[in-house]
Order: C-alpha cells, then sequence, then structure tokens
C-alpha cells in the first residue's frame, strides 16, 4: 500500500518529531491536538529543527521549506478522514490511547493503516480499541527521541497483524531513513527490556550510596563506552515517562527487576522530571 498522507495524533516530544520526519520524506502531514495551539507549537519546534538542519548544512533551505509546507495543524479529528496512516503518539498512558484509538478508528478511511508509537504497552491490548475488521492493519511502530536524530524503529507485531501492514511500515521507516527491527508483542517489547533494569539498578546503586550520580554515569561511559550515562538517559527520555514505562513493566511481568526505585516516584511526585523541567538527577540550564 501507499502511504502518502499521514495523521499524527499528538504534537509533543514524540509526535512533532515523527511529523517532521513524515514530512521530510515527502509525506503531507496533518498534526493534531484536542487544542490547536498544542499543535501550532509541535509545527513551531518542527520548524526550529529545520532551521537548524540548515544552519548546520545538514538540509538544504528549499528542501527544508518544502517539508514545513507538508505539515498542516489542526484541531480537527475528522482530518483523519483521509489518511493513509494514522500514527498515535501520546502519553503512554493505555486507557488514554485506547479511547483516542477507537474515536479515529469511527472515522479513518477502511484502507488506513494504525500505528502506535507505544513504548512499552502490549499492541493486542491497544488493538483490542479497534473494529475486528481495523485490527489485521494496526501495529506498533516506536521511534526514538530525538526523532529526527535516531535511526531505530522498533515495529511490534500484534496478533492480528498481517504480512500486508508489515511490509508497509518497514517499507515506510525505509523511506524514513529508519533501521528496523521487529519485537514479538511482550511487555517492554526489546529496546526498553534491555533498558529498563539497567536504568533502575543504576538508581538504586545512587540509594544505596554505591557512587554519586557523577561518577555512576561516568562509570557508564567509560568503563561501558555508553555514550550516555543511565541517569542522564533517564532525564533525557523524562523521569515521568520512565516511571510510567516500569510501571508498565513490573504490572505485567510482575519482576521486581522492574519495579519503579523509590528515588525515582520522588522526584516525579516532587516535578523534577529530568531536562524538561531543569532538574532530574542533574539539573539543566534553562533554555
Amino acid at each position: 500500500m501507499s502511504i502518502e498522507r499521514a495523521f499524527v495524533a499528538g504534537a509533543g516530544l514524540m509526535g512533532h518529531g515523527i511529523a517532521q520526519v513524515l514530512a521530510t520524506a515527502g509525506r503531507t502531514v496533518d498534526l493534531y491536538e484536542p487544542e490547536l495551539a498544542r499543535a501550532e507549537a509541535g509545527r513551531a519546534r518542527i520548524l526550529a529543527n529545520l532551521e537548524r538542519a540548515v544552519a548546520k548544512g545538514r538540509l538544504d533551505g528549499a528542501t527544508a521549506q518544502e517539508s514545513a509546507d507538508r505539515i498542516a495543524t489542526t484541531d480537527r479529528i475528522a482530518a483523519v478522514e483521509v489518511a493513509d496512516l494514522v500514527v498515535e503518539a501520546v502519553f503512554e498512558d493505555e486507557a488514554v490511547k485506547r479511547a483516542l484509538l477507537a474515536e479515529l478508528d469511527g472515522l479513518a478511511p477502511g484502507r488506513a493503516i494504525f500505528a502506535s508509537n507505544t513504548s512499552s504497552i502490549s499492541i493486542d491490548r491497544l488493538a483490542a480499541a479497534l473494529a475486528p475488521g481495523r485490527r489485521q492493519a494496526f501495529c506498533g511502530m516506536h521511534f526514538f527521541s530525538p526523532v529526527p536524530v535516531m535511526p531505530l524503529v522498533e515495529l511490534i507485531r500484534g496478533g492480528a497483524t498481517d504480512d500486508a501492514t508489515v511490509a508497509a511500515v518497514r517499507a515506510l521507516a525505509g523511506d524514513l531513513g529508519k533501521q528496523v527491527i521487529v519485537s514479538a508483542d511482550r511487555p517492554g517489547f526489546i529496546v526498553n527490556r534491555i533498558l529498563m533494569p539497567l536504568l533502575a539498578e543504576a538508581m538504586r546503586a545512587l540509594e544505596e550510596g554505591i557512587g554519586t550520580a557523577e561518577d555512576i554515569d561516568t562509570g557508564a561511559r567509560v568503563g561501558l563506552n555508553h555514550p550516555m550515562g543511565p541517569l542522564a538517559l533517564a532525564d533525557f527520555i523524562g523521569l515521568d515517562v520512565v516511571l510510567g514505562v516500569m510501571n508498565v513493566l513490573h504490572a505485567d511481568l510482575g519482576d521486581a527487576r522492574f519495579a519503579p526505585p523509590r528515588t525515582l516516584e520522588d522526584l516525579v511526585a516532587a516535578g523534577k522530571l529530568g531536562q524538561k523541567s531543569g532538574e532530574g538527577f542533574f539539573r539543566y540550564p534553562r533554555g
């Protein structure tokens, strides 16, 4: 199936990045938020990203302008009626995602492929919000942040996902310049199944006074050759997002390795969410 027009539901950290890479790859995009100002804020972030790419010589000005022109903002969910691809990219909350997917399913054309950017929630549980006839065209399409930079897409195949949907999503990801890995529909999929215990252990090491945050992260960067320490990475992802993923994994797997450490829960409760709030395990200068 040819994918020429996409509807991206959610213009936040992930959604605006997904819209950007789709537009840069020549697709027309409707960027949706129920409040138009939020959709416009997402598009403004895209324009700033494109300007930086031009300034750094990674993109020519004409291509950047053409990409920007392909993105329209909307607060009309009915705009999904012309979509070939529907990407759900809202907060990692199963009830929120299911309600949105059900509403979109009732409006989208029968030909449309549906994909969720979920990083941990079962594709089969999300698919239950869709009409039975839509479920074979639904999969997980998990991008990584920042979407325009990170070259990986995790494709999660649900129990009903058919071969044509997998082939279409693979082809699209290739057009976006992404490498695809395929995961079974298991809690956390591949990447977060590996990552979350690492982050949790780093947090527990900090709680137990084994080392400072700086030394723990230096140990990972220098001793393990990781590009970023685990505590800084958690701050980058967003501590509220990390907490949400750990909660899903712990509930689904019942394994203590995935239980959120107390320090993580305390930071989130205090509104210290990492880079986006200016403070998490580390402090970050505003702007």
